[in-house]
Parts: C-alpha cells; structure tokens; sequence
C-alpha cells in the first residue's frame, strides 16, 4: 500500500474501519466521504495515443490541473510525444509504459485518466480506484458487461469517483436542450419518435512509422498479437466493439438521457459489407432500431453508424408533436422547428430558451399554394448557446470539480453502464437478427 499516499490512505481505512459501504445516489454521482482537495488536482494520463492527446489538449486549457505522470506502451511515439509536449507547457512528467508501476511509484497523485482501448477499461480503472485515485475513463466503458460492472462496483466500495467520457453530458448546449426545452418548457410536445446517425468516409486502416515498430514481446504483454491490432483494436472482437460501439455509444446515450428511460426492445441489421474480412472482424454499417416506453406514450427511435460514406455527419433529432429538435456535438448544427400545429414559441424566445432568426418568417404562410401531398416547412429557430470550447473540456472541467468537491459528476459509472447495455445490445441484435427485449433490471450494475 506504499503507493497510496497518507492522505487517502487514511481516509480510505477509516471508512473501512467504520464498516462504511460508500455510494453514490444512481444519476447524480454523490462523493463518499473523502478529504476535498482545494488547491491544484495532480493527475496522471494512462493512454496518449490519438483520444489520450485531445484529453491532455483539453486539460493543459483547464486551470489548477497539473500532469504528474504518463503511461503509454508505445514509448517510441505516443509516450515520448506526449511527455514533450506537456514539457513545452512546464509540466515535467515521469513517463511509464505499465500502468501498474505508475501507480505503485508515483506519489500524490489525486486522479487518473484512462484513454486506452475498451478492453482495458475495466481492470485500469479497478486498479486505480483501489489505489485511492479518481478516475475518468474514456467511454465506451468496457467491451464487456461484466467488465463495466466491476467498474461500477469498484467505484461504490472505495467511494473514490469514475466519470464516463460520454461529454455530451456537460456539453452547454445540450445541457440547454435538455433542461430549458425537453424538461421546462416541454417545447416537443410528446416525443415520437427518434432519429440519430454518425456516418464517416471510407478511411485506410491506421499505419505505424517503420522505426517504431513495437517488440512482439510487450504487444502480447497487453494483448495485443500485432501491431496490426494494436494501430486498428477498435475492429477485432476481443479488443473493442466496432463503429457502433466507437461512435453510436455517445449518441445513444442521449437518446437514453433526453428521454429519461431505456430502451424496450432492440432489433438491428450489420454486416461487414466493405472492409476487408481478415482485419475487420466487427460490423462497418448497424442500422438499429429501438422501442421506448415512456410516461406519455412509446417513443420509437432509429439509429445508423455507416463507415463508407459521410454524407450529413452526426446528429441526433428528436421528433414530437409539437416540433422537433436537431442537435449535433458539432457547432454548425443544431436547431428547433415548430409544428404548424403547435402554440406560438414567442415566450420561450423572450426567455432566451430559443432564437427566432430575423431572416426568417417564424408563422406558418396561410395562403400558399401546396400540392396535397405536400406540407409547409416547420419555422425554424435557433438554438441560443454558443459552444466553441473543445469538447471534451467541459466534461473534464466537472470531473474535476467534482474531485474538488463542488460539482456531482454528470456522468458517473451507473450511468455510463446503461449506456454499455444498450450499445452492447446493439451488436447482439445484430448479430442473431432478432428483436431483443431488454429486461430493465439489466440496466442495473
């Protein structure tokens, strides 16, 4: 235990001596009993290859956080890079390839973040929260159930926080969204139905510099059988769970989230329909669709991750009877549109709930002339939060503060396991190509 320092050590065995069990309230990531640390929060990045470098970019623009240590296992470039540049900002760091060693010598330490492939979320993050570290752990959670079930449980018994790297969840404006136009001015009305997509462009599988070949010997010390695999895990089975795991996992959390429920019942189609069998071994295309069960009635919603074209990007829309929301991480989209049907939205434009472009004409053109099958275009208004922070930053800044004390997490590991059920449902419906109804207690770590 010589790791620990005296600090946390104290406290941790005080809890335990008092036969505490420290928890957390399920969505609002409560801090146990711990010391709140006032002054700057030392951490440690474990994973800088390309997601561990916008974390560390996210964090250097962040006050009162300090890097103490990094951990990679390709020294010849993702670790001596990172702890380059971090020297360029004054953070002299200690570089480690093992994460264990990292955390067995440095001392002070206060939180970790975890940028590495799925498949070592779970034991990293078990490992560092028994070591009286907050952790924030990119998402998806784990690769497996069980693996992201361990990490909730860990978090529970040591009282120590886990934030999951969905960051759409501190994101302003879909904080805005949620709070100002879903929940308080219900401006959807009743919510239908569900859209969501993330398509990207063909991409060649990611390549290595040919001096900085890793030696086989470490690659299979972290499961990894080729440098194939290690440069593109996300596609092989037993290192992570392909696109709709990667990209659909941050999306249909706020399908979960915006309607406050999970999803009945699953059905999807996938295939590996484009990509070269033999290193792509996950779908490259998943079209699901999914049944909600809500207080005001079933909300259907459907939902594709394509990696062959990129025709409209990303972006989620929620469809009610009232109007209907687009909303995308992405700044340049983003909007409401008001059904012909529904009461005039000059309030919520007073309040600055919404913004009604002066361009545009935000009452219905009784008298145009229309094909019977056609339908006017709902006005459209915009949304009134600029966000042009990166965008992890805000969903760092929360974990932070939580560690300090003075903010709960806005996403804590109870949560992101519901999001884990769900995209890992995904490709089991896709798989058997049936519907899957998901019993609610499955949601439950």
């Amino acid at each position: 235990m010589t790791h620990i320092d005296r600090r946390k050590f104290l406290g941790y065995a005080a809890a335990a001596g008092a036969g505490l069990l420290l928890t957390r309230t399920h969505g609002e990531g409560a801090p146990g009993k711990r010391e709140k640390i006032s002054g700057e929060v030392r951490i440690a990045l474990i994973g800088s290859g390309a997601q561990g470098q916008v974390l560390m970019n996210s964090c250097l623009k962040i006050p009162g956080v300090r890097f103490q240590a990094v951990c990679d296992i390709w020294e010849a470039y993702n670790l001596r890079r990172a702890q380059r540049m971090l020297e360029k900002f004054g953070q002299k760091v200690n570089a480690y390839e093992d994460y264990r060693q990292m955390i067995a010598k440095e001392k002070g330490l206060d939180a970790v973040l975890i940028a590495t492939p799925d498949f070592w979320h779970a034991p990293q993050t078990v490992d560092c929260l028994s070591a009286g570290l907050h952790v924030y752990c990119e998402k998806e959670m784990s690769n497996t159930l069980e693996g992201a079930r361990r990490m909730v449980r860990a978090a529970r018994q040591t009282g120590n926080l886990l934030q999951i790297g969905h960051q759409r969840r501190s994101n302003p404006r879909y904080l805005h969204c949620y709070r100002k136009l879903i929940r308080e001015a219900k401006l959807l009305g009743r919510i239908t139905t569900v859209n969501g997509q993330w398509n990207r462009a063909v991409q060649p599988d990611n390549t290595w510099p040919k001096g900085a070949v890793i030696d086989g010997a470490i690659l299979r010390k972290y499961g990894f059988r080729t440098m194939e695999e290690f440069r593109n895990w996300r596609w092989y089975r037993h290192l992570g769970g392909g696109p709709v795991v990667d990209l659909g996992s941050h999306q249909l959390d706020i399908y979960n989230w915006f309607l406050d429920t999970k999803p009945r019942t699953i059905v999807a189609s996938g295939g590996i329909d484009y990509y070269d069998r033999k290193t792509h071994e996950w779908f490259d295309s998943v079209l699901a669709t999914f049944e909600y069960e809500t207080p005001q009635g079933k909300v259907r919603a459907f939902y594709q991750t394509i990696s062959t074209n990129s025709n409209q990007g990303y972006s989620e829309s929620f469809m009610g009877d009232q109007g209907t929301l687009v909303i995308s991480e992405s700044a340049s989209r983003g909007a409401a549109y008001r059904e012909p049907t529904a009461p005039e939205w000059d309030r919520w434009v007073s309040l600055g709930y919404l913004k009604a472009p002066a361009s545009e004409v935000t009452k219905p053109q009784t008298d145009a002339v229309l094909d019977v099958r056609e339908t006017l275009a709902p006005p459209s208004f915009e949304l009134p939060v600029k966000f042009d922070d990166p965008y992890h930053k805000p969903h760092l800044e929360n974990f932070f503060n939580a560690v300090r004390g003075t903010e709960k997490l806005n996403c804590p590991p109870e949560i992101g396991y519901e999001t884990a059920v769900t995209v890992l449902t995904v490709n089991k419906a896709a798989e058997s190509g049936k519907k899957i109804t998901v019993d609610p207690r499955e949601f439950v770590a």
